[in-house]
């Protein structure tokens, strides 16, 4: 379960430094790719981890999982779809709205990445919960998580945007990010885990 646990995250940090290089690029052709496209892009991301670590926090208090888990990496896969179906429409229906860089890029970021990166960020905590065994390490499981998922978006953003970028097309690769993600949610759900409340007992008892 660790591996698979580990090999999430680290799939989840590749995939979100994917998905916010991509925006640049998909932005570019209406809003240019000045400090203020880029800027409004960084902004979104963040301001919709920050969400998802709260709400994937939350989460984990209610009988943790891997089905959840899976579920999660599933919805994230089904946002996903419609920002690739749909970000040529609303870029230019946002430049057609304004064409001011600032505000147009920033309207933009808000409606095509938004919900997805949310989505995204609930994975991070709920991977936290479902590794900790004991509070004892439950900081040094912490770091350890946040250190493979931070691995991973290293290497998104390296093969993003040295390779991937020149070998596919920007849908090509936002199709493929969701199905890796939707093919991850199906793997945690099927995967013959009880749930993390009765191993905390279990474990809490034989301490005792």
């Amino acid at each position: 379960m660790q591996i698979l646990i580990l090999a999430c995250a680290f799939t989840c940090g590749f995939l979100i430094m994917t998905i916010e290089l991509l925006g640049g690029k998909i932005l570019s052709p209406y809003f240019g790719g000045s400090v203020y496209v880029w800027g409004s892009i960084i902004t979104v991301f963040m301001l919709a981890l920050s969400i998802g670590y709260l709400l994937g926090g939350k989460l984990s208090l209610n009988n943790p999982n891997t089905r959840k888990y899976g579920i999660i990496f599933m919805l994230a896969a089904l946002t996903v779809v419609p920002l690739t179906m749909g970000h040529v429409a609303v870029s230019e229906w946002v430049f057609d709205f304004t064409e001011d860089p600032r505000y147009g890029s920033l309207l933009a970021s808000t409606i095509l990445f938004l919900i997805p990166t949310i989505i995204l960020g609930m994975i991070a905590p709920y991977s936290v919960r479902l590794l900790v065994r004991t509070t004892h390490s439950s900081g040094q499981t912490a770091g350890f998580l946040y250190f493979v998922s931070t691995l991973g978006s290293a290497g998104g953003t390296l093969a993003t945007s040295f390779y991937l970028v020149l070998w596919f097309k920007i849908d090509h690769i936002l199709y493929g990010s969701a199905l890796i993600l939707f093919t991850i949610g199906v793997i945690a759900f099927f995967f013959p885990q009880p749930p993390l409340s009765a191993r905390t007992v279990s474990t809490n008892e034989k301490a005792e």
